[in-house]
């Protein structure tokens, strides 16, 4: 019986360490040829490896005055929605995590309604509004609509924080006699800080690559840089600019999504959802 439960289990290991590296070869394989083609200068048909590498491609892609704007504007654009989002969501997330009252579940959950439905769908009918606003084409329209996007993030997250602060630490800094706002301070923060860092990083991340809204509200006068990459590829422009700035955008995205890994675990996002 035993013998039987330990070969099945084994079997199963071993299908699931089959399906792990499908899983990693089909998610790897498109940004291996994305990478490759950042440093090919010549790859014809039929030829399975390029005839010729090198950095032709890095130096004209640097070169185009639109790069580097549209790298600027995704700057300023990411760091403004960030901050924004910051001022709003974690007095909120803090509200969520520490107070009860009526409706708390159904406010906390309604967070989720922009990640409930397609978002083309949802970015459309928004459109419609900023129209009549005056918002489509301008930085503040991308802003509102890229800030939509963060509210899952830098709520849920943020709330798991506040609530594996150690109450005890805070209670006895009230009795040592210290006001509320050096408590938050001194104690609160502190222990929040690492994954309320996680949660502004991912946000940062997320924005920067945001790219429906930015398209669809910032046409044609705001082109970020996820959006100047499309359009690289949509109207064939040399094929290697495009995957020159796929590089450029996911090198900085993926040594920012391993440290926010290490700061927040996957406990702090159920912690998170239960809340």
């Amino acid at each position: 019986m035993n013998a039987g439960g330990s070969s099945f289990g084994l079997r199963f290991d071993w299908i699931g360490l089959l399906f792990a590296c499908l899983l990693t070869l089909f998610i790897a394989l498109p940004l291996i040829v994305v990478g490759t083609w950042a440093f090919t200068e010549i790859w014809r048909y039929p030829s399975v490896i390029p005839q010729q590498f090198g950095l032709r491609f890095w130096g004209q892609t640097l070169a185009r005055g639109d790069v580097w704007d549209a790298l600027f504007l995704s700057l300023r654009l990411t760091t403004t929605v960030t901050i924004l989002s910051a001022v709003i969501c974690l007095p909120a997330a803090y509200a969520f995590a520490r107070m009860r009252f009526p409706g708390r579940n159904i406010l906390f959950l309604s967070f989720l309604a922009s990640h409930a439905f397609p978002k083309f769908g949802l970015l459309v009918a928004i459109a419609g509004i900023f129209l009549q606003l005056g918002l489509i084409s301008t930085f503040w329209g991308v802003v509102l609509i890229q800030l939509v996007g963060t509210l899952m993030l830098m709520i849920w997250i943020p709330v798991a924080a506040f609530q594996n602060v150690d109450r005890r630490m805070e209670e006895a800094a009230r009795d040592a006699g210290a006001t509320p706002l050096r408590v938050f301070w001194s104690i609160t923060l502190p222990q929040a800080a690492p994954t309320i860092s996680a949660a502004l990083l991912l946000t940062f991340v997320g924005t920067f690559y945001e790219t429906e809204g930015a398209w669809l509200i910032g046409a044609p006068e705001i082109r970020t840089m996820p959006v100047l990459m499309i359009s690289f590829i949509n109207n064939q422009i040399v094929v290697q600019y495009g995957a020159v700035l796929s590089v450029m955008l996911w090198v900085p995205s993926f040594i920012a999504l391993m440290f926010a890994r290490r700061v927040i675990g996957t406990g702090a996002f159920a912690r998170g959802f239960g809340a």
